[in-house]
C-alpha cells in the first residue's frame, strides 16, 4: 500500500487584493457598498468586493455606449488583434487564473487548470478568427450595441469567455455581472483587459448580487441580454425583457439523462458517468444527474460504479490529487442536503463511499440513489450537486420516454456499440446536446444550448455569433 502524499498548488502565484472596485470605462472605481467573497473550502474571507448600485450600472452602460461607436467602427481585423492578445495573456497567466478560480469557487485545481482555463483561451482564439469574417458567417455584420451579460458561479471564467468573446468579435461592447460568490476571476480578467490595452468602456464589470444583475437586464440602453443560471431567474429575465427590442439568450437548468445500453463498454461508461455527474461537484447545468441503465446490466454497472467512487479523493481543491472539491456556498449545500433527504423520504436507497469530510467549509460526499421512480423529486428537480439518481429501462423506446420525461432539455449521453442506435436516439431525445460514448465534451467550435425550460439560443461555434448580430 502506498501512503497518500498531498501535492498542493501554491497560492503564492496569486496576488489577491484586500478589496476590489468596479471596472468601468477601463478603470477600477469604488462601489456604493461592499460584500465579502469567501473560500468555500475553509470559509476564509478572500477579499471585499464592491457592490454596484443602479447608478453604477448606469455609468457602466453609458461607458459601453460611448465605446461602442469606436469599437464597432473598428475594422474586424483590428478587433481580432485585441482578442488574440487577450487569449495569449490568458495563456501566460493560466496558472494564476486557475489557482484563483479554485480558491473562489471550490473546484479542484486539476479541473480549473486542465479544463476551464484552456477552454477560456480557446474561445477567445476562436472568436478572434471570426472578427474579420462576419460577412461570411451568414448573419450579417452589424453589431447590436451594448450587451448586458449575467453569469453564474459554477464556471465563472469559462462563462465569461462564452459571453464576452463572441460579443466583442461582433463589434458589441459589454457590461458583465459575475456571480456574487465568485467575482474574483472576472476582476482579474478586467486587469487582463487593461494589460491588453483594450479601449476603455469596451468591457465593463459590475459586481454585486441579484439587484445588480436586475439593473443590468432592465437598463433601457442595453440592446442584448445574455444569462446563464437557474430557470427561475431566467423566467424573471424573460418577463423583464418582454415587450422591448432587446435580444435575449437564456442557458438555464438541466436534468440530463445518461443512457447506458447493455452492449456498452461498461468501464468506459462508468468513467463517463463519473465525469458526467461528479465533475465540478455536479455544479454543471448539463450534468448527467439521471442515469438510465438497461435492466440486464444494472447490477454489473452499479458494482463497477461503486468501486470507482471509492477511489475518488475529496478534499483541498488546491491539491492536485483531489477529485471532488468544495460545494460553492452554504446556501447551495443546504439545497443539496434538502433534496437528498427528500429522496430518502420518498423511498429511494442512498449510498456514498466511505468519505471523511473536512471540518470547515462546505462539503458533500458523492452520492448515488437507486430505486428511483420518475415521480421522485431527485429525478425531477435540479439538485446541482454530486448526487446521481439511477433508473432502469428495458427498450430503447422506454429509454427515450424516460429521458424526455422532464421539463428540461439541455443535454443527454448515449452509451452503446451500435452507431445506428446512437443516431436513432439522438433524433428522438429532446436535448440541445447529445453526446455519444462520452460526456461533458466542450469545444469553442460547437454550439451549446437547450430546449424547453433549459432556455433558448445557442452559445459557441458559428451559431454563437447570431446572438450578437442584427440579423
Amino acid at each position: 500500500m502506498f501512503e497518500y502524499a498531498p501535492a498542493p498548488e501554491s497560492r503564492d502565484v496569486v496576488d489577491i487584493k484586500p478589496s476590489y472596485g468596479l471596472f468601468i470605462n477601463g478603470e477600477f472605481v469604488p462601489g456604493s457598498s461592499s460584500f465579502k467573497t469567501v473560500n468555500p473550502a475553509n470559509e476564509e474571507v478572500l477579499a471585499e468586493v464592491a457592490v454596484a448600485s443602479s447608478d453604477d450600472v448606469d455609468r457602466a452602460v453609458q461607458a459601453a455606449r460611448k465605446a461602442f461607436g469606436v469599437w464597432s467602427s473598428m475594422p474586424g481585423a483590428e478587433r481580432a488583434k485585441y482578442l488574440f492578445r487577450i487569449a495569449r495573456i490568458i495563456q501566460e497567466r493560466a496558472r494564476e487564473l486557475a489557482v484563483l478560480e479554485s480558491l473562489d469557487n471550490g473546484k479542484p485545481i486539476r479541473e480549473s487548470r486542465d479544463v476551464d482555463v484552456p477552454l477560456v483561451a480557446a474561445h477567445f482564439f476562436y472568436y478572434a478568427g471570426w472578427a474579420d469574417k462576419l460577412a461570411y458567417a451568414g448573419f450579417g455584420d452589424r453589431p447590436l450595441g451594448v450587451a448586458g451579460q449575467v453569469i453564474p458561479w459554477n464556471f465563472p471564467l469559462l462563462m465569461l469567455a462564452w459571453k464576452i468573446a463572441p460579443a466583442l468579435a461582433c463589434g458589441n461592447t459589454v457590461v458583465l455581472k459575475p456571480a456574487e460568490t465568485t467575482p474574483l476571476t472576472a476582476l482579474l480578467f478586467a486587469e487582463i483587459c487593461q494589460q491588453a490595452d483594450l479601449p476603455p468602456g469596451v468591457v465593463n464589470i459590475v459586481t454585486g448580487a441579484g439587484e445588480t444583475g436586475a439593473a443590468v437586464v432592465a437598463h433601457p440602453d442595453v440592446n442584448k441580454v445574455a444569462f446563464t443560471g437557474s430557470t427561475e431567474v431566467g423566467r424573471i429575465i424573460a418577463r423583464t425583457v418582454a415587450g422591448t427590442s432587446k435580444k435575449l439568450t437564456l442557458e438555464l437548468g438541466g436534468k440530463a439523462a445518461n443512457i447506458v445500453f447493455e452492449d456498452a463498454a461498461i468501464d468506459q461508461a462508468v468513467e463517463g458517468i463519473v465525469n458526467g455527474i461528479f465533475f465540478n461537484q455536479g455544479h454543471v447545468c448539463c450534468a448527467g444527474s439521471r442515469l438510465l441503465v438497461q435492466e440486464s446490466v444494472q447490477d454489473q454497472l452499479l458494482d463497477s460504479l461503486r468501486r470507482r467512487l471509492s477511489t475518488l479523493r475529496l478534499g483541498d481543491p488546491l491539491d492536485k490529487n483531489t477529485d471532488i472539491g468544495a460545494i460553492n456556498s452554504a446556501d447551495q449545500l443546504a439545497r443539496i442536503r434538502q433534496l437528498s433527504d427528500l429522496g430518502e423520504q420518498e423511498g429511494a436507497s442512498r449510498w456514498s463511499p466511505a468519505c471523511e469530510l473536512p471540518e470547515k467549509g462546505f462539503w458533500f460526499p458523492p452520492t448515488i440513489f437507486t430505486g428511483v421512480a420518475q415521480s421522485h423529486s431527485i429525478a425531477r428537480e435540479e439538485i446541482f450537486g454530486p448526487v446521481l439518481s439511477v433508473l432502469t429501462f428495458r427498450t430503447p423506446a422506454e429509454a427515450v420516454e424516460k429521458a424526455n420525461n422532464t421539463p428540461y432539455g439541455l443535454s443527454a449521453g448515449v452509451w452503446t456499440e451500435k452507431g445506428s442506435r446512437i443516431l436513432w436516439m439522438a433524433d428522438r431525445l429532446r436535448a440541445g446536446v447529445v453526446w455519444a460514448n462520452t460526456f461533458n465534451r466542450f469545444d469553442p467550435t460547437s454550439p451549446f444550448g437547450g430546449y424547453k425550460e433549459s432556455g433558448y439560443g445557442r452559445e459557441g461555434g458559428l451559431a454563437g455569433l447570431e446572438a450578437y448580430l442584427d440579423v
